[in-house]
């Protein structure tokens, strides 16, 4: 196999779990600088999630279950009633860093139902209690990295054997501690011998794109072009790009999808211009309790993220809106690849079957 095709399935990872504590790539600070940051206090990890140092739906589900385990090794309980009361403080604590990612609430309901597991088994300890959480941590990290490779191989056929295809924001292994959603079905299509370039949009305001998709492609050796978020029109009428495939924050029951903002005006583009638009995403960032993308809370960021760039003012002292996210209308995706299989409209019938899939 060429060894552009090996490097493209490599991938670093923004987040493991070791002796030493929580190792987290500080995504803030690429592609100029790697840092890796240990962090042995769950309320650091919170903070983590919160300030985006680590980010991507999946990644922060990751995240909040190394939190939880790591909140309980190193809780100075002595008792199971004085751990029960420490454990829910630092679930709260975690519930509250990011709203619209639904993987965040799913792990940290995970993380719940096995700390009643180990509580309630017969002579637990509070060392057992410890043990189970680490080692449930480790397993939502191990289960994500085989559901991103499983997404790749169900996706990787829908892409085109030649050309251009386009992404947006990361959806890549910043944002999954895998191979990546997104960039997994891009990279196993690339392994698997397709001969790719990848348009990536800047992503405005926090330049994910630009600092992070550019810099995994790059490292990947998969050829890219760099673009301005406001380009994606004109580059969907010009440059014969065949494919969409983002992420997902949250996918309601009826398909409607949260992503990165952007998303929504790119699905809306690909439909005038006849491109296929794709959502790679795991099962877990289903929530089939809402019926519509209606009802996706939408998160605010900081108006300065807008008005500066890492520090820097780029527009005069005036309001800014950042809407972090948007909901794209499941009628402009063609296709929900998951980690067991393709959904197709209608969503509600198609989502529901593979949710049940177990």
């Amino acid at each position: 196999m060429e060894q552009a095709s090996q490097r493209a399935i490599h991938a670093a990872q923004p987040i493991e779990w070791t002796r030493s504590g929580v190792v987290v790539l500080d995504q803030r600070l690429l592609p100029e600088h790697e840092v890796r940051n240990t962090y042995t206090d769950y309320l650091h990890i919170a903070r983590a999630i919160r300030d985006m140092e680590i980010r991507g739906a999946p990644a922060i589900g990751v995240a909040a279950a190394m939190g939880a385990a790591i909140g309980v090794l190193h809780s100075t309980a002595r008792s199971l009633d004085e751990l029960r009361a420490e454990f829910d403080a630092i679930c709260d604590e975690l519930s509250k860093t990011r709203p619209t990612a639904v993987d965040l609430f799913w792990a940290i309901s995970r993380m719940r139902v096995k700390f009643a597991e180990a509580c309630a088994a017969a002579a637990a300890s509070v060392e057992d209690v410890r043990h189970a959480m680490v080692l449930e941590a480790q397993l939502v990290h191990r289960e994500k990295r085989e559901h991103d490779e499983a997404i790749g191989r169900h996706g990787a056929p829908l892409l085109p054997r030649s050309g251009r295809v386009m992404t947006q924001c990361n959806a890549g292994a910043l944002a999954t501690a895998g191979i990546g959603t997104a960039l997994g079905v891009i990279r196993m299509a690339v392994f698997e011998g397709h001969e790719l370039e990848v348009f990536v949009p800047e992503t405005r305001p926090y330049l994910q794109g630009a600092r992070l998709t550019a810099w995994e492609l790059q490292q990947a050796g998969i050829p890219l072009k760099l673009i301005t978020d406001n380009m994606v029109g004109h580059c969907l009428k010009t440059e014969d790009v065949r494919a969409i495939v983002v992420g997902a924050d949250r996918i309601a029951a009826n398909g409607d999808t949260a992503n990165k903002i952007g998303t929504y005006q790119m699905a809306v583009l690909a439909r005038e211009h006849d491109v296929a638009f794709y959502v790679a995403a795991p099962i877990s960032t289903l929530d089939l309790s809402l019926p519509s993308g209606d009802a996706i809370p939408i998160e605010e960021r900081a108006p300065e993220e807008v008005t500066h760039i890492r520090g820097v003012r780029i527009a005069p002292d005036v309001p800014a809106a950042h809407f972090a996210f948007d909901v794209t209308p499941s009628r402009y995706i063609t296709a929900i690849i998951t980690e067991r299989g393709i959904a197709r409209p209608p969503y509600t019938e198609s989502l529901a079957s593979l949710s049940n899939n177990r």
